[in-house]
Order: C-alpha cells, then structure tokens, then sequence
C-alpha cells in the first residue's frame, strides 16, 4: 500500500507508542537492574498467559452476538487487544534489548555508576531540604516518587563518576543547582 494512504502511527514497528520518558537515546544500550527485567518479565508473562486469552474469549462471544458495527462489547474488546498487543510487542523489543546490571555485584565501587543508590545534599538549599536518597536505574523502571531515576535523566548524568565528598553541579528544570554527595552504595 502507498505510504500517502497510511495513517501515521499505522506502522506497529514504530516507537510512537512509547513515552518520551521511557526513549532510549539514539545508539545507548537498553541498561536495567535484574529487578527492573523481572517487572518487565512479569508484565509480559501476565499480558499473554492471562490478560490477552481473556480479551480474544470476550471479543470471540461478542462477535457471536451478531451485528458487530453497534456491538459495544466487541468494539471496545477489539479495541483493547490491539493495546494489548501494542504493549507486548515493547515489552518483547525492550526485554530483547536489555543489558541486565546487577547492583549488588558492584560492591566496592566508590564512584557512581549505574544501578548506584546515592544520597545527596543540596548546596543551594537554604531551607534545609535535607538529604534525598536516589537510585539510578533504566528507564523502564524510572520513577522519582520510589527515589529511582533514570539514567538518562540530567542529575544521574550529573552525579555518574562522583564520589563522595564531590560537589556537583547541573541544569534542573528550577535552574543551576549544586549538591554535595554523601554518600554512594550499591544494593538491589
């Protein structure tokens, strides 16, 4: 089929489905922690030993039903297998593409690198913020509300290869911030 007649976002190889969070820059490896693959590996396993059979056994009664323009439980089943399967095939792509770093076997390590739990202090802090914890970790396991970011995020980038006792300083979205790290550990 002509590429004119093919709506954008037809094409299930694109990335188009996944956030902008969740983009690896173009060329780095797919980093992740043995416990981010095995949220991912259960994720997967759920959507199609579970989830998928589920939704094909109500589309399929649905469609027996008859008229399937107005038939509101095969149209929205339909509608979520196609997410369903949009959802596994990432999961696969991103499982495939994983470059699996276990923290703990970088014990001894005093510098910052992936997989690292670092606590920081704030320089600029006037108001005493005190100390956050945070562990740099892949993407697809990103979540600040946790104390995980991820590592393409600008304070990873900004604390990897410190040490503690180093002061460093980045662009956050508030502006130029300086922090002091306290201290560097790896645990899963």
């Amino acid at each position: 089929m002509n590429k004119a007649f093919v709506k954008e976002g037809d094409n299930p190889d694109e990335d188009d489905d996944v956030p902008a969070a969740a983009r690896l820059p173009p060329g780095s490896k797919n980093y992740m922690t043995r416990r981010g693959y095995d949220i991912l590996r259960v994720e997967l396993d759920q959507l199609v030993r579970v989830e998928r059979p589920k939704m094909v056994e109500t589309v399929a009664w649905a469609a027996s039903n008859g008229d399937r323009s107005e038939n509101g439980d095969y149209i929205y089943g339909k509608k979520r297998l196609r997410e369903i399967d949009r959802r596994i095939r990432f999961l696969i792509k991103r499982i495939e593409s994983a470059d699996v770093v276990d923290p703990e076997r970088q014990q001894g390590i005093d510098q910052v690198f992936f997989g690292a739990t670092v606590t920081i202090v704030d320089i600029d802090d006037e108001a005493g913020g005190g100390e956050q914890t945070w562990q740099i970790v892949g993407v697809d396991e990103a979540d600040a509300s946790a104390g995980r970011i991820s590592w393409i995020s600008p304070l990873a980038r900004a604390l990897l290869k410190a040490r503690e006792g180093d002061v460093v300083r980045f662009m956050s979205p508030a502006g130029a911030r300086e922090i002091e790290v306290v201290e560097v550990r790896y645990v899963q």
